[in-house]
């Protein structure tokens, strides 16, 4: 009776919104994995069980929680994480950083369990998560744009098809951009299938060690920068998008998923955002009912890109960059404008929702925490600053 219903729910849309969001994830930032596995000393086989463990990790955690509660609830892995150990990892050995990986996942599985991530969440005010996860997306539109500079004859077209589908087949729209860009790329002689190396990737077991430098160097600021600039904005864009997901169960979950898969090289899963977003806008189904099937189709593709982890390079690097940002940044066009309409709609919190979108839009690093966290604090000390007091 449930496949039954899974199959009904099933459609185009939800396909293609599923496999945008996989090739957007991947696409902007497995070469940061690659960078960070490389920077521990990891050697070509450890490499490519790092793709499976978080394929894997993905795929099934993706899956089986958008099943479970009929929502869309997307995974990653930590993409600032990646960034972090690519700095931190260095002479780390890479027994003792597989040990950092599961005290990081004990913090996440922490946080779920006691309800504390999501008692922080419900204390920011919905303007204000709805400017950051507005300001999340940003990039990736304006990325879109700026591409015709560099690739007018690929991605106007793709522009034109975008709007042409909004106007008369608005469950197409994206599917159609998707189509024209490959076929447009293909005609150019640009999208390189042929040079993927087909080969199943083969999870290699890391016996990890455990040292207080690793947990203080490591560690920690991975739970840090992982929650703050991942896990943060994923609420977020549930929240925004209207799916009311439990919070403390889909963290804890990541993070018994991170500790399972962490001695095959998955660092740290979290919430996605900007993919997920993807998946709960009205292009992956009119009905928010049953756009849960987009992320459980990224789930899918999560874990067929995890299985050919030999073959994760020659695929992403098939694609034109010009292709991917403007699929990626045309798709997100609608939840960009809900997040800043629920944003603005309160007068007495436009402005601080304005310095939150901004903060956060302009990719500000401090202490090595991306601009998702910088964007609630400023617009959470905007918004004080506005409905404070003076005596007298």
């Amino acid at each position: 009776m449930l496949v039954r219903t899974w199959l009904a729910n099933l459609s185009l849309p939800a396909v293609v919104a599923g496999f945008v969001a996989v090739l957007v994830g991947f696409s902007s930032s497995v070469v940061i994995v690659f960078q960070a596995a490389a920077a521990l000393g990891a050697t070509p086989g450890q490499i490519a069980s790092w793709v499976w463990a978080l394929g894997l990790g993905m795929g099934l955690s993706s899956i089986g929680m958008s099943l479970w509660w009929r929502m869309p609830v997307l995974t990653a892995w930590s993409t600032p994480g990646a960034a972090l150990l690519v700095t931190a990892g260095v002479g780390v050995p890479m027994a003792e950083a597989i040990g950092a990986f599961i005290v990081c996942a004990l913090l996440i599985i922490a946080a779920g369990v006691s309800g504390l991530f999501e008692r922080i969440m419900n204390r920011i005010p919905q303007a204000l998560a709805a400017a950051l996860l507005a300001g999340v997306l940003a990039r990736f539109a304006i990325e879109a744009f700026l591409a015709l500079g560099s690739e007018f004859a690929l991605v106007a077209p793709m522009g034109l098809v975008y709007l042409a589908g909004r106007r008369w087949w608005p469950r197409y729209a994206v599917p159609g951009v998707l189509g024209l860009g490959m076929a447009l790329a293909a005609a150019q002689g640009r999208l390189a299938l042929g040079g993927v190396d087909w080969q199943w990737a083969v999870p290699v077991w890391t016996t990890p060690a455990f040292s207080l430098t690793a947990a203080i160097g490591v560690a920690l600021p991975l739970f840090i920068v992982t929650m703050a600039s991942q896990n943060l904005p994923g609420v977020a864009a549930q929240r925004t998008a209207g799916f009311a997901v439990p919070v403390s169960p889909v963290i804890t979950t990541t993070g018994v998923a991170t500790l399972l898969l962490a001695p095959f090289g998955a660092f740290a899963l979290n919430l996605a955002a900007i993919t997920a977003a993807i998946c709960m806008g009205p292009e992956a189904h009119p009905q928010p009912a049953r756009r849960y099937m987009s992320a459980v189709m990224a789930g899918v593709f999560y874990i067929v890109l995890g299985l050919l982890g030999g073959a994760v390079v020659g695929l992403i690097a098939a694609f034109p960059k010009a292709l991917v940002l403007a699929v990626a940044g045309f798709a997100l066009l609608g939840t960009i404008g809900t997040g800043l309409a629920t944003a603005m709609r309160d007068d007495a919190s436009r402005e601080a929702a304005l310095v939150t979108f901004l903060v956060t839009a302009s990719g500000l690093v401090l202490w090595g925490v991306g601009s998702a966290f910088w964007g609630v604090v400023a617009g959470a000390i905007a918004l004080v600053v506005q409905r404070l007091r003076l005596p007298g």
